[in-house]
């Protein structure tokens, strides 16, 4: 029951710093209001908030010939938070404030075939010091959050598995408390995007959302409940690797037919090549420019981008249903680079052959939008990570300010 009642209180936390932030400055009426929390809740949290100088009074509001009501906003000074997206080919890392102004960047590069753990994990220290020596001024740092690809084992001293780079039961997360002086939290880059768009993105409040990251790999980030769903070794969201197409094409992953080998970047690379074997859009071993020429290619009415964008979003649109049918999701946000770079034309194929595939009824019930958010929604989403976990961590011993 003290666990329990903790892990309400946390949530409780998180959703009363969630609204904070979307409606700064902000009443402790409307605080309540939106979050559905009674007004004695929303007082002893904010006393919480208050005390760790992570809230701070800002003002009055009139408030219709009663006495004006006090209000409250996001205290930018009140703590710095890291993020890392760690990539195959980099490091990226942000330091942001509690307002989310980023106050520091810094990139390292990681060479093909230098992924060994105590290297990576090199690397990664080596961006966190720098950006942290640049924003040296700045709020005191009160964690950082670093979002790992694979699957991350977040018990215990939290090993990931990493089928790209041959990492199996790496303690990941013991090598970098050797080298960063700040608490860690690790998870995977969909867990990062989907934390990103429920604070800060698209589904910020709701409760039943579902986001789709659409790269060089393909994943769903679930949230059920107004909470991430990760299963129970933390690997739910492996959509990209459920069948779409029985034994149909290879994927990397050892079986055919996923979904990822239709809809991520190699598998558009190919739907081109089957649509147009010599068209002067690919780029072979260049994702990132094919994808670039098919966007072009389609906003100027060339005839095969239009084809493999249809084709794309035809698969898309099938495996997005069966997301629609099963989960019955208020929300489906698509990011990763891939959906941005081929933006509103995606979306509204996507749009049609959803219709086609998914049932009525729940499709009337759900929305599926790209995210608003910035470039780099993994960095922000990490950075989350180490917020959420300050947040839990209040009134616990050696959490004072």
């Amino acid at each position: 029951m003290k666990g329990s009642s903790r892990d309400i209180r946390t949530a409780n936390r998180y959703r009363l710093v969630r609204q904070a932030i979307a409606e700064s400055p902000v009443s402790r009426p409307r605080l309540a209001a939106a979050t559905g929390l009674s007004l004695a809740t929303v007082a002893t949290l904010v006393g919480e908030l208050l005390d760790q100088g992570m809230l701070i009074d800002a003002g009055f509001e009139d408030s219709g010939g009663g006495r004006p009501r006090g209000l409250l906003a996001v205290n930018p000074r009140g703590g710095a938070l890291i993020g890392v997206e760690v990539a195959e080919t980099h490091v990226h890392v942000e330091v942001v404030d509690l307002a989310l102004r980023v106050l520091a960047r810094a990139h390292e590069e990681l060479r093909r075939g230098d992924h060994e753990p105590p290297r990576v994990a090199g690397r990664i220290a080596a961006a966190v010091s720098a950006a942290a020596s640049r924003a040296a001024a700045e709020p005191r740092v009160l964690g950082a959050g670093i979002s790992v690809p694979g699957m991350v084992d977040r018990e215990g001293a939290v090993s990931v598995f990493a089928a790209d780079w041959g990492w199996h039961d790496v303690p990941l997360l013991g090598l970098l408390s050797e080298r960063v002086p700040y608490r860690l939290y690790l998870d995977t880059p969909l867990r990062a995007c989907l934390v990103a768009e429920l604070w800060f993105g698209a589904a910020r409040g709701r409760d039943d959302a579902v986001v789709v990251s659409l790269g060089s790999g393909v994943g769903a980030g679930l949230a059920l409940g107004g909470t991430p769903y990760r299963g129970v070794s933390n690997s739910a969201g492996e959509w990209g690797h459920t069948t779409l197409v029985l034994d149909g094409r290879p994927c990397h992953c050892g079986r055919r037919g996923c979904v990822e080998s239709y809809v991520g970047a190699p598998g558009i690379m190919r739907n081109l090549r089957e649509t147009s074997p010599d068209s002067p859009m690919l780029a072979p071993g260049d994702q990132a420019a094919t994808v670039a020429r098919l966007a072009r290619g389609y906003v100027e009415g060339d005839p095969v981008a239009r084809q493999v964008l249809r084709t794309t979003a035809g698969y898309l649109g099938a495996a997005l249903a069966d997301l629609v049918n099963l989960l019955n999701p208020e929300i489906i946000v698509l990011t990763g680079w891939v959906a941005r770079r081929l933006g509103p034309p995606l979306l509204e194929l996507a749009r049609e052959a959803l219709a086609r595939y998914a049932l009525r009824g729940p499709l009337a019930a759900t929305e599926l939008v790209l995210s608003p958010l910035p470039a780099n929604p993994v960095s922000l989403g990490a950075a989350t990570f180490a917020l959420e976990g300050a947040l839990a961590s209040l009134g616990r011993p050696g959490t004072a300010r």
